[in-house]
């Protein structure tokens, strides 16, 4: 009797995923998983973060992208358009943006199941996506929305397309391409070495001949310059301000940091397989020799896969060496989805449902685990704050907004300061002032002009920041017109009372007459924070406040965040 009832206990168990598994085939099961894997995790992160406000490079890539333009001269402009288009349909909060988030993962993983209905059926493509869930790329990655995340969707969607243009030759995917190569560089220049693995795939491959004989290269190519044109002469006519950039802060190390970085480059992609790969083994019984024997045997789309990823690994090592720059591996997790394709794929044994129900358990538990942390690490951070200062960004600019209306009665055109307080002041203020600092001149304490100063503008400073502090004093040595004043403000979860910080804040009322409305287009010179001529260091300006010294209006402003 016991044993019938295990049995059909069983059973009942397993008709679930029986049910899912069939459903894969069918159509309906991948998109109600994805679904499922989006509303699962905007829970996770809305306890997470209850008491805490958007990541700074999240808030910079919604400030990237307010002004449609075709780049900016920190970044690509492909997140700050995205975003744009976001917020066009969705309120700006913070749910949205995470939403955002969530769905760009989403999207992501439903690309790289494009590419496994190619090589697998249902039991295996399911494994593919749960493989990936072990993962932190699909999820605390992916949660902070920018110009890396961004690349989770754009590296698998091209990749299908070239794996479809070298298999078919066909002018339609040729030109797909094209398109979703000058989309990934338009999200991030690295993927500069994904286009480079495309290529080291093509000459490597057994069937290099036909393909590279076939005019499917050069209508990529010239798909891709197309939709590139516009960026390039972005580039052309403003200096190639990003490349400046990205060579000013990653270039210039000494030849053994830049060694040691590419190594630990490797050690960390391999880092973040370990899990997935390990459990793979498991599967497989640890029969190496079986999985070898599989590897040499795989089919020529998985080989193609293979060499694109063992190309797009070669090539950013190759260059780091070169150039002596750095390499953090969180550059290359949207790649790391090939290397689980083609070992599930190219595998000959048998894959058991209860191996997937197993799978799927882990994949679960880990998800259990993680949202009973949340509350857990809510309160912790309610105590311990982010060193970014996440803890107090809106609570900041609703005092900076209630305080310049208060002085002015008029809407805050202009922000500036320390970044993070800056973005947020735009993202979280009720007139979203415009960050008013140019791009090219981010991590540079410089002078602002004296139109911008005309037209009303503000600065918010961290008090325990003395570049920031110092720089405050500087600017409000140049106008009469200025206001200063300190407040501190304390996060608040249920009730119990969390960290402070004091916040300093600089407002100088605009010049009667001027028209205080927000700027409507980025390269006008209003947004202009300060000019070349003005710029100064850190050092120079700290030596001034100590030279100089400074007077303030402090007062102390203290209110509570609660969620």
């Amino acid at each position: 009797m016991q044993t019938t009832l295990e049995k059909l206990s069983r059973r009942d168990w397993r008709r679930p995923l029986e049910a899912w598994l069939g459903g894969i085939e069918a159509g309906w099961a991948i998109p109600a998983f994805l679904a499922i894997f989006i509303v699962f995790w905007m829970l996770q992160f809305t306890i997470t973060y209850i008491n805490v406000d958007l990541h700074p490079d999240v808030l910079e890539a919604w400030s990237v992208g307010r002004f449609w333009t075709w780049g900016n001269p920190k970044h690509p402009p492909l997140m700050g358009w995205l975003a744009h288009l976001w917020t066009e349909i969705f309120p700006l909060t913070d749910w949205s943006i995470r939403l955002l988030a969530m769905v760009n993962a989403a999207v992501a993983l439903w690309a790289v199941d494009l590419i496994v209905r190619r090589f697998a059926r249902a039991d295996r493509r399911a494994m593919v996506l749960l493989l990936l869930m072990l993962l932190p790329v699909y999820q605390f990655h992916a949660q902070k929305f920018n110009a890396n995340s961004v690349l989770l969707a754009v590296w698998p969607l091209a990749t299908y397309c070239f794996l479809r243009s070298f298999e078919t030759r066909s002018g339609f995917w040729s030109v797909a391409t094209g398109v979703m190569c000058a989309f990934a560089m338009l999200g991030k220049y690295y993927s500069v070495f994904l286009i480079a693995g495309f290529g080291f795939a093509a000459i490597a491959h057994p069937q290099r001949a036909s393909y590279l004989r076939s005019p499917a290269p050069w209508i990529s190519m010239l798909a891709g310059f197309v939709v590139l044109g516009p960026h390039i002469h972005w580039l052309a006519t403003t200096g190639s301000e990003p490349f400046q950039y990205a060579m000013r802060v990653h270039s210039g190390l000494p030849i053994e940091t830049s060694l040691k970085d590419t190594v630990e480059f490797l050690l960390g992609i391999c880092g973040y397989l370990a899990l997935p790969m390990f459990v793979w083994l498991l599967m497989a019984e640890f029969n190496l020799r079986a999985v070898a024997q599989d590897l040499r045997r795989m089919n020529s789309g998985l080989r193609l896969l293979a060499l694109i990823f063992v190309g797009s690994i070669i090539f950013p090592v190759v260059t780091a060496l070169v150039l002596r720059t750095n390499l953090p591996s969180l550059w290359h997790l949207q790649g790391l989805f090939l290397v689980v394709i083609v070992a599930v794929c190219s595998a000959q044994f048998a894959v058991e449902r209860s191996q997937v129900a197993r799978l799927m358990l882990t994949v679960a538990a880990v998800c259990v685990i993680a949202l009973l942390a949340a509350p857990v690490q809510a309160v912790y951070r309610t105590k311990h704050p982010y060193k970014q200062g996440r803890n107090f960004y809106s609570l900041a600019a609703a005092v900076l907004n209630r305080e310049w209306h208060a002085a002015y009665g008029i809407p805050l055109a202009r922000v500036s300061g320390d970044d993070g307080l800056a973005f947020a002041a735009g993202f979280y203020g009720p007139d979203h002032p415009v960050y008013s600092r140019p791009f090219r001149f981010q991590g540079q304490w410089g002078i602002p002009r004296d139109v911008t100063l005309d037209k009303g503008w503000s600065a918010l400073c961290f008090a325990d920041d003395a570049s920031c502090m110092s720089w405050m004093d500087t600017v409000g040595d140049r106008t009469e017109r200025e206001q200063r004043f300190e407040f501190t403000v304390q996060s608040n979860l249920w009730g119990m009372p969390g960290a402070s910080r004091k916040v300093a804040v600089i407002m100088v009322s605009p010049v009667k007459g001027e028209n205080p409305s927000l700027p409507k287009n980025s390269n006008d010179e209003r947004l202009e924070d300060f000019s070349s001529s003005r710029r100064r260091t850190h050092n120079s300006f700290f030596h001034r406040a100590e030279n100089d010294g400074g007077s303030a209006l402090d007062r102390v402003v203290r209110i509570a965040k609660s969620p």
